[in-house]
């Protein structure tokens, strides 16, 4: 029996050291498994690394758009609420009222709230040094454009969450903009880094970007520009100036412009590309293109003469006039003196659709490419074309409309010799091919037309420079209103390239809504043309071609 007693109380004594043992490991080695887990759980954290956008460059490698490190502060409402002295603490800090900073609190999400975005490194240093448990900084990047608002409209802007909205940062958005990467790190119990961990996965940060645009003319364009819509007291303004070979954008600029850098600037008005945007009728500035229809039926050349006589023609119900009685003309003056009865008579004499397929064939009824947002164009339509006032409207430039983009893309096709190119806004290594729309001997004949106009007896000669021959044409209009064109509202435009033999730059500029003393595209217009131009080519090394001879003498 005694056996069986010292049997059992082995037995007892060997599960009550089986329990212990089990008691212990639970107390001991499951609970530090546990507190571990837990530990880890509240101070590691995997947190996101930031990836910057690429860098925007002009063609000449100068800074557009760059982005810079900023810190953003923040809490956790549901851990943390601020006292009163310490919202006083951060509003000086922060610059922020504490009442804001109350209000941005109150109307966040349960788990965050933003007291300040993109704040510098120095002052995310100063909010650290308060000491305030549970206010914290996040790492990020913000935008900045050198140039602000000089190249605004080319260029563009972020969000606040540097996301492309405008310009070239929304149209190569997804090129630009990078891939966060994230870490794993150690927090203190204010959720401050202690010790970074490991690496999951590396940012992977944006591209950059070559684009056309030649800051050194674009802030000249810019200049120019704006100083002409303030002298004329005038609505708006917007010019283009592109490359004549390729049809790249070397400078765009519009009035009123905006600063990308301040939120508060980014008005409707001031952020809108009006360039790309907003559509007029081009008035004379198509001349050139009925010149060309009419070179194309054969029935022309640039010494066929026009009798304008007495100065004014009727087609239907309507009254065509000249300022005066210019009597004959060849098609050459009709172009230099901006004849409205010359032109109207000559769309009257060719087909009916020779005018709108030219206007076709120059781009006009398509976008220029430059693929800008809200990049648009005009009105185009051959619904009029069996009505003879249809066809003279259209031959000088009423009844259709364009951007100046898309007149700058014709000019740069006259320029190229009927070469059509879409524009390019990125720079281009090489010459993109582009569509012969039209035979060079005609269009190198009214390149030389268009000479006349820059002279003494054309339009133009304000859009003269001295040293070069110049090509172009003047453009003035009326605006539609209710129940008309308005006689008080016009739109002041030239478009042009030189120089004329061997072009190198095509320039568009528009004036709208001058309200000075002048309202005229060859009184308000061409002056801001040749002051640009001139600078231009200049500030690009074109050698001059065409020596004006000094007073008194003759060049030897």
């Amino acid at each position: 029996m005694k056996w069986r007693h010292y049997m059992l109380v082995a037995f007892f004594a060997i599960s009550i050291a089986g329990l212990l043992a089990r008691v212990a490991y639970l107390s001991v080695t499951e609970r530090r498994d546990f507190l571990k887990q837990r530990g880890e759980a509240i101070a590691v954290r995997t947190v996101s690394i930031p990836a910057h956008r690429g860098v925007i460059y002009d063609r000449r490698r100068e800074l557009l758009a760059i982005s810079t490190p900023v810190h953003s502060i923040w809490i956790d409402p549901s851990e943390t609420a601020l006292s009163d002295g310490e919202l006083a603490e951060l509003g000086e800090v922060l610059k922020v009222s504490p009442e804001v900073l109350e209000r941005r609190i109150a109307t966040s999400g349960k788990r965050f709230a933003y007291l300040r975005r993109h704040v510098s490194p120095e002052t995310a240093g100063a909010i650290g040094n308060l000491g305030i448990a549970g206010v914290r900084s996040l790492s990020e990047y913000r935008r900045f454009y050198p140039a602000a608002e000089t190249t605004a409209h080319l260029v563009g802007m972020t969000n606040i969450d540097d996301v492309g909205q405008e310009g070239i940062e929304y149209t190569f958005d997804s090129f630009l903009k990078g891939k966060p990467g994230s870490k794993r790190v150690l927090l203190d119990n204010n959720r401050r880094t202690v010790e970074e961990l490991g690496f999951l996965d590396l940012p992977d940060f944006g591209k950059d970007i070559t684009v056309s645009l030649d800051l050194r003319l674009q802030f000249s364009a810019y200049r120019e520009l704006k100083s002409a819509v303030e002298h004329n007291n005038a609505e708006s303004g917007s010019l283009v100036m592109l490359d004549a070979h390729t049809g790249e954008i070397l400078a765009l600029a519009n009035q009123p412009s905006y600063n990308p850098n301040n939120a508060s600037e980014r008005t409707s008005s001031g952020v809108r590309n009006r360039a790309v945007t907003d559509t007029y009728e081009p008035g004379s500035t198509v001349k050139p293109l009925a010149a060309l229809a009419a070179l194309e039926s054969g029935r022309y050349t640039p010494m066929t003469q026009v009798d304008t006589t007495p100065g004014y023609v009727r087609v239907g119900r309507k009254l065509i006039e000249d300022p005066s009685n210019r009597g004959v003309l060849t098609l050459a003056q009709v172009l230099a003196k901006s004849s409205q009865v010359g032109i109207t008579k000559i769309a009257l004499d060719l087909p009916e659709d020779a005018v709108f397929d030219v206007m076709v064939r120059a781009g006009f009824a398509e976008p220029p490419g430059s693929g800008l947002p809200g990049e648009t164009f005009g009105v185009l339509t051959a619904q009029d074309l069996d009505k003879r006032i249809g066809r003279a409207t259209l031959a000088y430039g009423y009844g259709v409309t364009v951007t100046p983009m898309q007149l700058a893309r014709c000019y740069q096709m006259l320029a190229s010799g009927g070469v059509r190119r879409p524009v390019e806004v990125l720079r281009q290594t090489t010459d993109l091919a582009g569509i012969r729309v039209f035979e060079e001997r005609h269009v190198r004949e009214v390149s030389r037309m268009l000479e006349q106009v820059v002279s003494a007896a054309g339009t133009a000669p304000k859009a003269k420079v001295r040293g070069y021959r110049v090509a172009g044409k003047t453009g003035t209009t009326r605006k539609i209103s209710a129940g008309g064109y308005d006689e008080q509202r016009h739109v002041a435009l030239f478009a042009g390239f030189a120089p004329a033999a061997d072009p190198k730059i095509v320039l568009v500029v528009v004036i709208n809504e001058p309200r000075g003393t002048a309202i005229g595209g060859g009184s308000v217009a061409a002056p801001v043309f040749a002051r640009i131009m001139a600078r231009a080519l200049r500030i690009l090394g074109v050698a001059p071609d065409h020596l004006d001879p000094p007073a008194g003498g003759r060049i030897a």
